[in-house]
């Protein structure tokens, strides 16, 4: 929930006061399920473990969860209803993490009086209701958001958006976000903003993760650009040609009609559009797919270690990070920030079917992480046995080992930072799963409570800043591409494109899809029948 967290100002380098020091206490988790069902149970285990990192046993307010390859691509493009198994596990996850932490606090205080009190609350916690509320459920294709809430009632305002950059403009590769504002019981507010996205993959595809970023920039807009244009065409922009002036209004040309007010106010709606909504904070979470190669490894080579003694450490690999090396050279990104990266590559995963399999030491054996996620409250189950959370892994030979799944967020902007700024508590990866060859990563950060008017950059800030390079980089003054204005018309031929051939492979390959075809074969045969016979 919001705090006076003293540590948020500590982080600012100043003594700030209590109120700059109000914060959110916020998780995001990135995870590519594979398209496979999760165990709610193991992942409910794993996300406690996570919860409980520098929490002080307080529950963040609220949690997003980015997830990609979320189910059968079929399923994917039809929607919903067959997504929601897919979904309702993950809020089991969710519920069940929470629960575990909220349950050992009280059954703690409980001890600490009577044995007929602890009854009495176990009692209580059983039939109270689920510690978070999902707020919204969305995806485009593969990829999904989740937004859940402690109080719901502080959630207010949820749009969407999504963009997709697969073949044809569709999800299989896409992204989709969420817009919100947030209110603590002192009425202060301020806007969130975050994006799920799945990049391209395969280690010599950058270019192509590069203009992935490019095209949610473009197109991921929270309302259609379309009709900002002929709102500033009906109050009066328009040009001897509009098609040539709008292409021009678009371009964000700071040379051109700076001093226009008329298309001063076009750009700053456009820009309010995009996700980097000068107002909002920003969070981009998913599988962003860069690798540390642009070819696949050859035979023999060394792969990381999780021995820190080892030349070959995983850390070493670190600088071969091509999110880094793009993000810093301004090609992707724009903008956002990452805490330090302290965990192992996150892709690609063999999982061991059992036995020793080595010696487990990193050279060519498997890895036994279960002692390092240790949890210090064995005595409660979450998961069932313990033995199904425990599995021994390797890298696979074929893939580099990359940190393909990442979460970046936008620091407040440098206007502001010396009153207050984000404090991130823990930033790290989940125990390897058996449903999928990629880890969960996860962030957990306290926001600081910015109205959105105080993030917006004034006249003064933008002017004084712009000897800074941080500050001219900063995509609150100036979007890094132009708005697509025909972004939202291209997704919903799409879109149709997807519901089409989602529902062709679910009814060849699966056995809904089997039942479906079966019952309008019935119907159609029945209905041939009744129409021949009553003809007769």
């Amino acid at each position: 929930m919001a705090t006076l967290d003293a540590r948020a100002s500590l982080s600012s380098g100043g003594g700030g006061d209590m109120h700059a020091a109000a914060t959110l206490d916020l998780l995001v988790l990135t995870f590519n399920c594979a398209k496979q069902l999760i165990n709610p149970g193991v992942f409910a285990r794993h996300l406690r473990w996570a919860m409980r990192r520098n929490s002080g046993g307080v529950l963040p307010e609220v949690v997003v969860l980015s997830l990609q390859e979320v189910a059968p691509l079929s399923k994917a493009f039809v929607g919903e209803y067959f997504l929601r198994e897919y979904w309702e596990r993950f809020e089991e996850a969710v519920n069940g993490a929470a629960m575990t932490m909220t349950t050992k606090r009280k059954k703690t205080k409980t001890k600490e009086t009577a044995t007929t009190a602890s009854t009495m609350t176990m009692t209580t916690t059983t039939t109270e209701p689920p510690p978070y509320t999902l707020i919204k459920v969305r995806n485009v294709g593969y990829t999904a958001i989740m937004l859940f809430a402690r109080h719901s009632a502080r959630l207010s305002a949820v749009h969407e958006a999504e963009v997709g950059f697969g073949a044809a403009d569709m999800g299989n590769k896409g992204a989709i976000g969420l817009r919100t504002l947030y209110s603590d019981d002192d009425g202060r507010t301020t806007e969130l903003t975050f994006v799920a996205t799945h990049l391209a993959a395969m280690e010599w595809n950058l270019p192509r993760r590069n203009a992935n970023w490019a095209a949610i920039m473009r197109g991921l807009t929270f309302a259609n650009p379309e009709g900002v244009l002929l709102a500033e065409e009906e109050e009066g922009v328009e040009g001897e040609d509009e098609d040539d002036e709008g292409a021009r209004l678009l371009n964000g040309d700071e040379d051109d009609d700076d001093d226009n007010r008329q298309h001063a106010r076009l750009r700053r709606r456009l820009h309010d559009l995009s996700v980097y909504k000068p107002s909002s904070h920003l969070f981009v979470a998913g599988d962003l797919n860069y690798r540390i190669a642009s070819t696949p490894p050859p035979p023999g080579a060394s792969l990381p270690s999780l021995d820190p003694r080892s030349q070959h450490h995983f850390r070493t690999f670190l600088p071969l990070d091509q999110l880094t090396r793009e993000r810093l050279a301004g090609r992707t990104l724009h903008g956002l920030v990452e805490a330090p990266v302290t965990f192992p590559p996150t892709y690609k995963y063999h999982l061991s079917k059992g036995g020793r399999d080595g010696d487990g030491d990193g050279e060519g054996g498997y890895y036994d992480e279960s002692k390092h996620y240790e949890d210090e409250d064995e005595d409660e189950d979450v998961g069932g046995d313990n033995e199904k959370d425990v599995v021994r892994w390797r890298f696979a030979s074929h893939r580099w080992p990359a940190w393909t799944d990442r979460i970046l967020y936008l620091d407040v902007p440098s206007w502001l930072q010396g009153q207050r700024r984000m404090h991130v508590r823990a930033y790290d990866a989940l125990p390897v799963v058996r449903t999928s060859d990629h880890r969960a990563v996860f962030l957990r950060v306290d926001v600081p409570l910015v109205a959105p008017a105080d993030l917006v950059p004034r006249p003064s800030s933008s002017s004084s800043s712009s000897s800074s390079s941080d500050a001219a980089e900063d995509p609150r003054l100036r979007l890094p591409a132009e708005i697509d204005p025909e972004a939202w018309a291209r997704r919903r031929a799409a879109r149709q494109k997807e519901r089409l051939l989602g529902w062709t492979m679910l009814l060849w390959s699966s056995p809904e899809g089997a039942w479906v075809l079966l019952a309008s074969l019935v119907v159609a045969a029945g209905g041939a029948y009744w129409f021949y016979y009553a003809g007769v």
